[in-house]
């Protein structure tokens, strides 16, 4: 199973992205998908999580501003940022709960390459 982001970039604070994340491979299903940033110096954090039955969860710094969704026919998360402060700069990274064929129904934690997001003041 592989995941790739994009839609990361640079943008003035109060702007908005919308970060893209796709899975694909062998692929049985997948059941949480989600977003966590980590900044310069500091540990990797939750932003935001969903259910593959749409259930949401989100950092408490990012609630009212970002918005996770999936589209379960085409494995994809997205992660619509707006009103961006310069504290989320960070490299943001998808991740999913994902179960391969073969596993005999185990799944795994599976986890993008990072794309950068920088909020300029």
């Amino acid at each position: 199973v592989q995941l790739v982001e994009s839609g990361g970039g640079l943008v003035q604070a109060g702007g908005s992205l919308r970060l893209s994340c796709a899975a694909s491979g062998s692929i049985f299903s997948i059941n949480a998908m989600g977003w966590y940033r980590q900044a310069p110096g500091k540990q990797r954090e939750l932003v935001a999580t969903i259910t593959s039955g749409g259930s949401t969860n989100y950092a408490d710094s990012v609630k009212g501003r970002f918005t996770i969704s999936r589209d379960n026919a085409k494995n994809t998360v997205y992660l619509q940022m707006n009103s961006l402060k310069p504290e989320d700069t960070a490299v943001y990274y998808c991740n999913a709960d994902a179960t391969p064929y073969g596993s005999s129904g185990l799944s795994y934690d599976y986890w993008g390459q990072g794309t950068q997001v920088t909020v300029s003041s």
